[in-house]
């Protein structure tokens, strides 16, 4: 029993610690319009498949089928160590088709002739341009990990269902999938919209009945 309470303590405490900060369309267009090219990648790549930053990073040419438009993240490179292949989205596919492939390495990502290894002071001066707070002890800040956030409630709003979303971004259980899902103001706004509309149709219903 008091293992269970241990247990139930600590996903509590994690659930309360958890980053409900996501990109607006409007701010992921200022982030690109001002980050450094390598920088730019990296941020289209995250917010149109969700992978997390250190897949980005390892992410070499062989395992992007630009004919299947697949990604395909081996088990190694995972978090849960498990397999995934990523569908690759029309703009994320114009986005790759841009970036010139080395001669001497495979990796997606280059700088100055060497793979993209980090991203935060770049990342950083890009937001500051774009005029997005940076920061995790930043109130509202952004970093980099949020554009995981971003492409799970943007899939979600979307319509894709909770399922094919966990396949794609390697989520395991239901409990992380949610942690990573952020319910907005627009989501309370789409919500009550959809209550008026059902409250319509009951009228309406009582009226030619």
């Amino acid at each position: 029993t008091l293992k269970a309470f241990k247990r139930t303590k600590k996903l509590l405490k994690r659930n309360s610690n958890a980053r409900t900060r996501i990109l607006s369309h409007d701010e992921y267009e200022a982030l690109c319009s001002h980050a450094a090219l390598h920088v730019k990648h990296a941020v289209i790549i995250a917010y149109h498949t969700g992978m997390r930053r250190g897949e980005i990073l390892q992410l070499r040419w062989p395992m992007v089928d630009m004919k299947a438009r697949t990604i395909t993240l081996e088990a190694y490179m995972t978090k849960d160590d498990e397999k995934r292949i990523i569908p690759i989205s029309p703009s994320l596919y114009k986005t790759l088709k841009s970036i010139p492939k080395a001669l001497h390495d495979d990796h997606v990502l280059m700088f100055r002739g060497k793979p993209l290894d980090t991203l935060g002071k770049a990342l950083q001066r890009a937001c500051v341009k774009a005029g997005i707070l940076y920061g995790r002890n930043t109130k509202n800040g952004f970093i980099f990990h949020d554009l995981r956030h971003s492409f799970n409630t943007n899939m979600r709003k979307a319509g894709v269902t909770e399922s094919v979303i966990m396949a794609i971004t390697g989520h395991s259980t239901r409990e992380m999938f949610d942690r990573y899902n952020t319910v907005d103001l627009e989501d309370a706004r789409q919500a009550v919209n959809t209550l008026e509309v059902f409250f319509q149709n009951v009228k309406q219903n009582v009226k030619h009945a």
